[in-house]
């Protein structure tokens, strides 16, 4: 087939699910791709074998969406909404810091998808009430879901796969990656303000009062308690030998048990909220990507990354991770050099994840999670510019980047991998 071929099914596979039609999944072009791979260089059998390395994490990540699902209906990001809109006070900075709070909290524990398709609704709801412009909000929000999904396994499609190749427990990857997210999370802070300063300014009118609290936004305190529970549970699946995907299973199961007394989801919509043809575009994906390596791309990343314990060469593999998540998308570029970067260590996979979860917030390309945030903000009324975007990106994402993989270094020496 050749590499040039390889690389043509990637971008194909790639712009198809950047431009997907409406009532079209990912998959229809994914297959096929991933189909021509296997008739040539890429046998059945080592395609079958890429399918079932990313099964666990797929399953995981199908869990994870459902009870992201099950939680919207029980309330939980309309509560969110309303703490929102009645913290700020009518002062969009204080909207802003909420914002950074909240869409933190529920990336790291209900994954990015949750934040861009749930929350960013929500956070232009808030700001609304609020009278302040929606765009920084709006813009931290999608940062949020890249940039902040940095500290658990369950927060990003990319930490799965690279939590499965880095050895580490789920606790200890938590502590690794916590400083490098508070780093992450002022420079976004600051960036945010810098950026965005003109519409951060107070109000010059009242906010408009809060006239539709009612039963929706009281605390929903049994999804609160499952996800509390859920935490728990992921970070003592590790020593126990349970795959975490188990644990959030379990917990969907108790809020799917508990809305079917009602007029809960039924089966189908379970299945539905799974995203099937998502799921099926990242199995042939990862087929396409193997095909693009096998076929001699692998041998041009294997000599970017051949210094890795220093903190040179974790900048080296964090950039070399922006820079592809940017050209080929998060996902693939994950894929791609995961394989080069896991013999070398938990340290320079973690760098890896640095790159491809900061990385991305410099164009809309860079991840699934950008391009989707992008439809709902249109789908709200909201329509982000990209020359705000990449400005934002441009001010924040070479110093989040930096500033994260030195935080890593020194978490590495201080806790040890």
């Amino acid at each position: 087939m050749g590499l040039v071929m390889a690389l043509v099914l990637l971008a194909v596979t790639l712009a198809a699910a950047i431009v997907r039609p409406p009532r079209f999944t990912e998959a229809v072009v994914a297959v096929p791709a991933a189909a021509l791979c296997v008739l040539g260089p890429t046998n059945v059998r080592t395609a079958a074998d890429e399918v079932e390395a990313i099964a666990p994490t797929l399953g995981f990540l199908a869990a994870v969406l459902v009870l992201g699902r099950l939680c919207a209906r029980e309330g939980l990001f309309r509560w969110a909404g309303a703490v929102l809109s009645a913290a700020a006070r009518g002062r969009p900075s204080a909207l802003l810091a909420w914002v950074l709070f909240v869409g933190t909290t529920i990336t790291t524990v209900l994954s990015l998808d949750a934040t861009v398709v749930l929350f960013t609704p929500v956070v232009i709801a808030a700001a609304v009430r609020v009278r302040t412009p929606a765009r920084p909000h709006l813009h931290a929000t999608v940062h949020l879901a890249n940039s902040a999904s940095l500290l658990l396994p369950v927060s990003n499609l990319t930490n799965l796969l690279a939590y499965e190749a880095s050895g580490l427990s789920f606790a200890r990857f938590a502590a690794l990656m916590a400083l490098p997210l508070l780093v992450v999370l002022v420079v976004e802070y600051v960036g945010t303000r810098v950026c965005f300063a003109g519409d951060l300014r107070p109000a010059a009118t009242a906010p408009v009062p809060d006239r539709t609290a009612g039963p929706d936004e009281r605390a929903p305190v049994l999804a609160l308690a499952v996800l509390v529970v859920t935490l728990a549970g992921l970070v003592a699946s590790s020593p126990l030998g349970i795959h975490p995907g188990w644990v959030v299973a379990a917990a969907a199961l108790v809020l799917a048990g508990k809305q079917w007394r009602g007029a809960g989801p039924t089966p189908v919509d379970l299945v539905r909220w799974c995203e099937p043809g998502f799921l099926l575009f990242v199995a042939a994906l990862a087929v396409v990507v193997r095909t693009a390596t096998d076929e001699g791309l692998g041998d041009v990343v294997d000599g970017l990354v051949d210094q890795p314990d220093t903190l040179a060469g974790l900048l080296v593999i964090a950039v070399v991770g922006a820079v592809a998540a940017n050209l080929l998308n998060n996902l693939p570029a994950t894929l791609l050099l995961l394989p080069f970067v896991a013999p070398s260590g938990s340290g320079p996979v973690l760098a890896l994840l640095l790159g491809v979860n900061i990385g991305p917030n410099l164009t809309y390309v860079g991840s699934l999670a950008s391009m989707l945030w992008l439809r709902v903000s249109r789908s709200e009324g909201a329509h982000p510019k990209l020359a705000d975007f990449t400005r934002h990106g441009l001010v924040t994402v070479p110093v989040a980047l930096l500033g994260a993989t030195a935080a890593l270094w020194a978490s590495l020496h201080t806790i040890g991998a």
